[in-house]
Protein backbone atom coordinates (compact mmCIF):
# COMPACT_ATOMS: atom_id res chain seq x y z
CA UNK A 1 0.00 0.00 0.00
CA UNK A 2 1.24 3.62 -1.26
CA UNK A 3 0.82 6.53 1.37
CA UNK A 4 1.03 9.87 -0.04
CA UNK A 5 1.69 13.18 1.84
CA UNK A 6 -1.46 15.34 2.84
CA UNK A 7 -1.57 18.12 0.35
CA UNK A 8 -3.79 20.91 1.31
CA UNK A 9 -5.97 22.66 -1.26
CA UNK A 10 -7.26 25.77 0.26
CA UNK A 11 -9.48 28.44 -1.09
CA UNK A 12 -7.64 31.10 0.06
CA UNK A 13 -3.87 32.07 -1.68
CA UNK A 14 -1.70 35.19 -0.26
CA UNK A 15 0.86 35.83 -2.99
CA UNK A 16 4.65 37.43 -1.69
CA UNK A 17 4.70 41.12 -0.83
CA UNK A 18 4.88 43.23 -3.96
CA UNK A 19 6.52 46.64 -3.23
CA UNK A 20 4.43 49.99 -2.61
CA UNK A 21 3.41 52.64 -0.71
CA UNK A 22 2.09 50.61 1.22
CA UNK A 23 3.79 46.90 0.35
CA UNK A 24 0.58 44.87 -0.05
CA UNK A 25 -0.19 41.35 -1.30
CA UNK A 26 -2.46 40.07 -3.24
CA UNK A 27 -5.10 37.68 -2.48
CA UNK A 28 -6.74 34.85 -4.63
CA UNK A 29 -9.64 32.85 -4.19
CA UNK A 30 -10.69 29.93 -5.71
CA UNK A 31 -7.55 30.48 -7.82
CA UNK A 32 -9.15 34.39 -9.28
CA UNK A 33 -7.32 37.29 -7.83
CA UNK A 34 -9.74 39.21 -5.64
CA UNK A 35 -7.77 42.25 -4.73
CA UNK A 36 -4.67 43.58 -2.62
CA UNK A 37 -4.16 42.96 1.19
CA UNK A 38 -2.41 45.42 3.45
CA UNK A 39 -2.84 43.94 6.55
CA UNK A 40 -4.29 40.58 8.06
CA UNK A 41 -7.86 42.20 8.06
CA UNK A 42 -8.12 43.12 4.77
CA UNK A 43 -7.41 39.33 4.05
CA UNK A 44 -10.03 38.35 6.28
CA UNK A 45 -12.48 41.09 4.35
CA UNK A 46 -11.92 39.34 1.05
CA UNK A 47 -12.83 35.64 2.54
CA UNK A 48 -16.38 37.45 3.87
CA UNK A 49 -17.28 38.87 0.73
CA UNK A 50 -16.59 35.34 -0.84
CA UNK A 51 -18.73 33.65 2.01
CA UNK A 52 -15.72 31.61 3.57
CA UNK A 53 -15.33 32.10 7.27
CA UNK A 54 -11.84 31.61 8.13
CA UNK A 55 -11.01 30.12 12.00
CA UNK A 56 -7.78 30.17 11.91
CA UNK A 57 -5.09 32.27 9.69
CA UNK A 58 -2.45 29.56 10.60
CA UNK A 59 -4.75 26.42 8.94
CA UNK A 60 -2.78 25.21 5.92
CA UNK A 61 -6.56 23.97 4.97
CA UNK A 62 -7.91 27.69 5.05
CA UNK A 63 -5.10 29.76 3.74
CA UNK A 64 -1.91 29.54 1.70
CA UNK A 65 0.52 32.21 2.43
CA UNK A 66 3.69 32.53 -0.24
CA UNK A 67 6.68 34.04 0.44
CA UNK A 68 5.81 34.42 4.16
CA UNK A 69 3.23 33.80 6.78
CA UNK A 70 0.17 36.22 8.47
CA UNK A 71 2.59 38.72 10.16
CA UNK A 72 4.81 39.08 6.55
CA UNK A 73 3.64 42.82 5.39
CA UNK A 74 7.28 44.27 3.66
CA UNK A 75 9.39 43.49 1.02
CA UNK A 76 12.41 41.00 2.09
Amino acid sequence: MSEYPYEAHPRITVLRVQPGSPPFRVVEIDGEVVGKAKTITDVLDAAVMAGITVHDLDDPDAVRWVGGDKFTWRPH
